[in-house]
């Protein structure tokens, strides 16, 4: 939202364009861009290799697509308050196999502790179920897959009481600056400690997987459709200079997602008080 209402806000504003945001999910959005008649003509928001596949369909093969330049650090791991880790010396994700641990995360009395790994049906929490069972957590832990707001209102209240909880956390996220959290190491990634099969590739896909290190850094950055250097190349041009960071998505992920605001007002507000960073976007 963050990201959308930006680049919204730059071009009506600074170039005297007009900008629709429209409902749509990966495969539309790539589809849309390589059509090329303007019924979607930007992602976003693209994270690699979440979107390999369209990448190399896309931008590399039909050449229909165009990615930014201008990227920046995206993180995926598992996080727990800063103070819990503190006071319980907990630095690795295997630390969360430590009985002791475990038990002060067993927030239903159960005798095991419970893990937020994500999103039902995503293919992030696909590969957690993966990683947590072959990290040896599941001796002591069960996983918890939700929704967002569920894992939020759990972390929250943990928080409140001064308690435990772990959950697959990433950065860019509002959540860094809401709550004093800290990742927890874990292996180095490399590409030969991972086999990752997805559900819908085959239905023994987790007999099938294997994964014992921490995912890779991903990489982020705004997407458009190749026709719109010849429709508007100012646009174009503005698109490609958009260089942004982890933290300073991080920041506008809290204002809208935690404080509840308006993103159009946030990102004004954030416009008119950086001017140098937003003329460097047009090149000046």
């Amino acid at each position: 939202q963050a990201i959308m209402h930006l680049i919204k806000a730059l071009v009506e504003d600074r170039l005297r364009g007009e900008v629709d945001i429209v409902p749509a999910n990966n495969s539309l959005m790539y589809e849309g861009m390589d059509r090329g008649k303007g019924e979607i003509d930007v992602h976003a928001d693209v994270w690699i290799p979440n979107q390999r596949d369209f990448m190399e369909k896309y931008v590399i093969e039909k050449g229909t697509v165009v990615y930014s330049e201008h990227t920046y650090a995206a993180t995926t791991g598992f996080c727990v308050p800063k103070y819990f880790a503190e006071e319980h010396n907990l630095t690795s994700v295997f630390d969360l196999a430590r009985p002791e641990i475990a038990a002060l995360l067993d927030s239903d009395g159960n005798g095991k502790g419970e893990i937020w790994i994500g999103l039902p049906g995503s293919a992030q929490v696909a590969i957690n179920h993966v990683k947590v069972r072959d990290y040896g957590l599941l001796i002591s832990n069960e996983r918890v897959e939700a929704d967002f707001a569920v894992n939020y209102a759990a972390l929250d209240d943990a928080v409140r009481k001064g308690k435990g909880y772990a959950f697959f956390c990433w950065a860019p996220d509002g959540v860094w600056v809401l709550h004093d959290i800290v990742q927890l190491e874990e292996p180095p990634h490399d590409p030969s400690c991972v086999k990752m099969v997805q559900p819908k590739e085959d239905p023994d896909w987790l007999e099938k997987s294997k994964i014992t290190c921490a995912d890779a850094t991903k990489q982020v950055q705004i997407a458009y459709s190749k026709s719109l250097e010849e429709r508007s190349p100012t646009i174009t041009s503005l698109l490609a200079g958009i260089a942004l960071d982890t933290e300073l998505v991080s920041s506008w992920s809290y204002e809208i997602g935690s404080k509840k605001r308006d993103p159009a007002e946030v990102m004004r507000e954030w416009i008119a008080n950086n001017p140098e960073k937003v003329n460097s976007f047009f090149g000046l």
